[in-house]
């Protein structure tokens, strides 16, 4: 056992510098590496099956990290080397001619393999020179890099995230066997420039691929390259996201184009980020944040792995900032505004993708939720609005317009069309008309060279922000047609003054309906300001919310679950609803 390490020497302190050494936290994160370790050590003979070439790795990084640590049950321990080795040979054995690995649906992946070289580099760094008995790991490790190289340094990738993520795999094979084209493949993709926007976002606008690829492979870069830039860009995206937490720990996702978009994220994967940068810049917000994202306890296995390597995040985090309300954000490039105080944090949203592009995409960020409201344990997760024109889908503003402090406008104008016959020089003798996309369907009609006569659907939404919630005034325009406001509120709730409607709906035309989760609720009121009356519960061709044929005519929906209160009519139509959260114990 090499008892010549303890905790600071193993982190890169001396023991002078004992003060500034955070053993609680290491020990935190040797807790959560023996988690996943201690099984595979305990069964370190039997060879791993189905498992992927990603989990494989990540796997044996931590079983070396273990061995590493003194703080963890494993250190030193013969059978978490064999597990590692084991882990190892399986992991060699889905590793192709090509030196990429084989699994997933991304086939021949460079992008996908650069995920596994960089817990395989790292896990090289924490064993070469640990001693004997991790010899024959070392020289596995180094194996299975060098097969992957001449892949990683010709490869190429296919969403944004990529990028970097494959740059740090070229960075780190760079760090344990250097090789000048390395960096000049490195410089060639970070020449195209990092892809995050004035204020602080990433251009996927991703929570889960913020924390998990882009600003751990930017850190990465930044140490090995020595380009303190790449850090500041980190530091940016991390400052913005303090204003994206939601009081109940999750990131806002609402903006996102990947698939975070309809999911709550968690906070804890920013730890590391906000912990090492609180640590190297000082500042107390994001030992704030840092805190926070840790207040759960620490349940993340390659957290001690990145102790090991980045000594910093061991020290002791600065004072936390306290922070200031009532406080508003409003992110331009996004079309996402935040408010939050002691009351209540609310969030309004008009940045879809989808009424530019015309189409629900992958890459596109397509939710069209449009407000939230949190009021401690009581949470307004949803507020969308359906419209009955042409099926093309629920309101997402194509506008969004800051009037004045805490005041948003919101706006879609929807067109479809009536097609008049061909003008004679365009009609063909044979009917055979080219396929063409009118924006509703496709049809061998010749769209474009048809007159059309033109109906046309407006909405617009004012939010005016307050203290205690939201006023939304909601005007639509045009024909005739259906529209229902649907509310989605988390389970486990008490609701009064709506009427129930099955299947967890509910239906509010008149009076207040109030959703209370032990002492903390938000209350619902609806007036019409012009035209008919609110629909009541018997209307259930109106009062449900309609996906747009774009997911209807693939069987699919975008639907949301929870209690749902609908508030539905015919317009044209004019309406207010107030929105007010009520909490006996304010946040601080």
């Amino acid at each position: 056992m090499p008892s010549e390490f303890d905790h600071e020497a193993d982190h890169g302190f001396d023991h002078e510098a004992d003060y500034g050494f955070d053993h609680e936290f290491v020990r935190a994160a040797a807790r959560a590496a023996d988690r996943l370790a201690a099984p595979l050590a305990a069964d370190c003979d039997e060879e791993p099956a189905g498992v992927t070439h990603r989990a494989l790795a990540r796997r044996a990084k931590t079983l070396v990290a273990a061995y590493r640590c003194p703080d963890s049950a494993l250190h030193g321990s013969g059978r978490a080397v064999t597990a590692a080795t084991n882990h190892l040979r399986a992991l060699r054995n889905v590793q192709t001619a090509t030196g990429l690995f084989a699994g997933g649906d991304n086939v021949q992946s460079p992008p996908d393999s650069a995920f596994t070289v960089n817990d395989v580099c790292d896990a090289h760094v924490l064993a070469a020179g640990a001693g004997p008995q991790l010899c024959d790991v070392t020289a596995a490790l180094g194996q299975i890099a060098d097969a992957a190289t001449a892949s990683l340094l010709t490869g190429g990738v296919h969403t944004p995230n990529h990028r970097w993520e494959l740059c740090a795999a070229l960075a780190r094979l760079h760090r344990s066997f250097p090789d000048d084209r390395l960096l000049d493949r490195i410089e060639e993709w970070l020449a195209e420039g990092v892809d995050i926007d004035a204020e602080g976002l990433y251009s996927e606008r991703s929570a889960n691929y913020a924390a998990h690829v882009s600003n751990p492979s930017l850190l990465l870069l930044a140490d090995v390259l020595d380009r303190a830039d790449l850090q500041d860009a980190v530091e940016r995206n991390l400052a913005t996201t303090l204003d994206l937490i939601a009081p109940d720990g999750t990131v806002e996702t609402v903006h996102s184009r990947r698939q975070d978009q309809n999911h709550p994220f968690p906070l804890a994967p920013y730890l590391p980020h906000y912990r090492l940068l609180a640590i190297r810049t000082g500042r107390g917000d994001f030992a704030r944040a840092a805190r926070l994202a840790g207040e759960g306890g620490i349940d993340d296995p390659g957290l001690l792995a990145e102790t090991l390597l980045a000594p910093d995040l061991c020290r002791t985090l600065p004072e936390p900032e306290a922070r200031t309300l009532p406080r508003d954000r409003y992110l331009t490039t996004a079309r996402l505004a935040t408010h939050t105080t002691a009351t209540a944090h609310t969030v309004v949203y008009g940045g879809s993708d989808v009424p530019e592009h015309r189409r629900i995409r992958s890459g596109l960020a397509c939710n069209p939720t449009f407000l939230r409201l949190f009021a401690g344990d009581a949470v307004l997760d949803a507020v969308r609005l359906s419209r009955g024109f042409f099926d093309l889908g629920p309101f997402r503003a194509a506008d969004m317009q800051r009037i004045d402090a805490g005041r948003y406008r919101l706006t879609q104008t929807l067109t479809a069309a009536y097609y008049q016959p061909l003008p004679p020089h365009r009609r063909q003798d044979d009917g055979a008309y080219r396929m063409a996309d009118e924006g509703r369907f496709s049809a061998a009609m010749a769209f474009p060279d048809r007159p059309r006569d033109e109906v046309t659907h407006t909405t617009r939404v004012d939010v005016d922000l307050t203290q205690d919630g939201a006023d939304l005034r909601i005007d639509l325009s045009g024909p005739r047609v259906p529209w229902a406001l649907e509310l989605t509120f988390r389970p486990g709730d008490v609701t009064q003054g709506a009427v129930p409607i099955g299947d967890g709906r509910w239906c509010l035309t008149t009076g207040a309906m109030t959703y209370r989760v032990g002492d903390d609720e938000i209350r619902v009121e609806a007036r019409v300001d012009s035209g008919e009356p609110l629909a009541g519960p018997e209307s259930s061709d109106v009062l449900r919310y309609d996906p747009g044929q774009d997911y209807t005519v693939a069987g699919g929906t975008d639907a949301t679950t929870g209690n749902r209160l609908y508030i539905g009519g015919q317009g044209p139509q004019t309406l207010t609803v107030t929105l007010r959260a009520h909490r006996t114990t304010p946040t601080t």
